[in-house]
């Protein structure tokens, strides 16, 4: 075997770890490195070319073995590697994670590489046209303020303009932000802190908002369930430190949330704020707390590559797929208020493979948007 069989392979990234710690190493200490990351006739491969020094990486000294490489050892990047990072570059969107130095910095060190492909080589049919303006400097400014502050856990000072038209100004948790290759646009997922109040009220008004409490800290107290329920008083005094209460109070004041989707390019302005999350918020949790007790049922017949094309087709949503018969499969979506509208967009572009067997909320839905639909619709002669 060739002391690198493929650029970058398993066994290259597993020596290269072993040659950049910064301690000399046992034979067992390298052993036990190599089952966790290698294969099983990894040894076979590498502990004889070790031990002989036919590969000449190790100075040994005694039982140990000590590496000929610094720990300041980099790799260099393949002609395929580079060719991807041009096409990358080619990209309005890298505007939004990289400044104007690093991208001129970047474009001279490829000046000579040809890019992978380039945008004019795809035509996207389905894409709106009316994308965010990713080239205008305080659209790239709130991005990246909005990137760092969900890095950090901190809260940030929104100035947004809705939909309808309305100015909104609040202070936000950034939880995360996506993109839509359909519409062409980012939106960020964030937490608004509500007073307990407001929650409790919605929570009694409509159990379907998207409102929830996060879980409290791990704390000494083994009687604390949650940060609304108990206090820091209700906890065992002589189980609880100072430093444990602090916390908890601090949480406390930072447990109740809505969740909000924001356009990116509704927002006018973006400034950080020293207030912190004690710790990062499991978001995927919290969205399934603000999902419909019911979920859309969908049966799909397995024709003309169907099923394929409804996996992929609402691959970003939470679902559950089992198998009916031969060629039928029902399949379980979750979702919430939020999502319903494009959700129902979804299903009705699909065809007619798909159909909805439930909740009575989306059959509704879907039966008076059709009804606008056929209203609105010229007449054929």
């Amino acid at each position: 075997m060739e002391l690198f069989s493929e650029i970058y392979s398993c066994y290259y990234q597993l020596l290269r770890h072993i040659l950049c710690s910064q301690n000399a190493l046992t034979m067992q200490e390298i052993r036990e490195q190599i089952s966790q990351e290698g294969f099983g006739e990894s040894m076979l491969s590498i502990i004889p070319k070790l031990e002989d020094g036919s590969w000449n990486l190790f100075k040994k000294d005694g039982d140990l073995y000590r590496s000929k490489i610094s720990s300041a050892f980099t790799v260099p990047l393949s002609a395929l590697e580079k060719s991807y990072l041009k096409a990358l570059l080619l990209d309005p969107r890298i505007g939004l994670f990289l400044d104007r130095e690093q991208v001129e910095y970047l474009q001279n060190a490829l000046a000579a590489v040809s890019p992978l492909w380039k945008p004019e080589q795809f035509y996207c049919f389905d894409r709106f046209s009316d994308g965010d303006p990713y080239a205008d400097e305080n659209y790239r400014s709130c991005f990246r303020t909005l990137l760092q502050a969900q890095k950090q856990n901190r809260y940030v000072d929104i100035d947004y303009t809705s939909p309808k038209g309305n100015r909104l100004h609040h202070h936000y948790v950034p939880a995360r932000l996506e993109y839509s290759v359909k519409n062409d646009k980012f939106r960020l997922l964030a937490l608004q802190p509500v007073s307990s109040s407001f929650a409790l009220r919605s929570r009694g008004k409509n159990r379907n908002l998207a409102h929830w409490k996060t879980d409290a800290p791990l704390m000494n107290c083994a009687a604390l369930q949650s940060t609304q329920e108990n206090s820091v008083d209700s906890c065992p005094k002589n189980n609880l430190s100072r430093a444990d209460a602090s916390t908890l109070r601090h949480a406390q004041e930072t447990t109740n949330f809505k969740l909000e989707i924001l356009n990116i390019s509704r927002i006018r302005s973006v400034s950080l704020l020293e207030k912190r999350l004690p710790a990062p918020a499991d978001l995927n949790a919290i969205i399934r707390r603000t999902y419909y007790r019911e979920p859309l049922k969908l049966r799909i017949v397995n024709r003309r590559n169907a099923l394929e094309r409804a996996m992929l087709h609402f691959a970003n949503y939470e679902k559950n797929t089992t198998k009916i018969d031969e060629d039928t499969y029902e399949c379980l979506i979750y979702y919430n208020q939020g999502m319903e509208t494009e959700l129902l967009i979804e299903v009705m572009s699909f065809g007619p493979m798909l159909q909805v067997i439930g909740n009575d909320r989306f059959l509704n839905l879907l039966k008076n948007r059709l009804h606008r639909q056929y209203g609105i619709a010229p007449s054929v002669q």
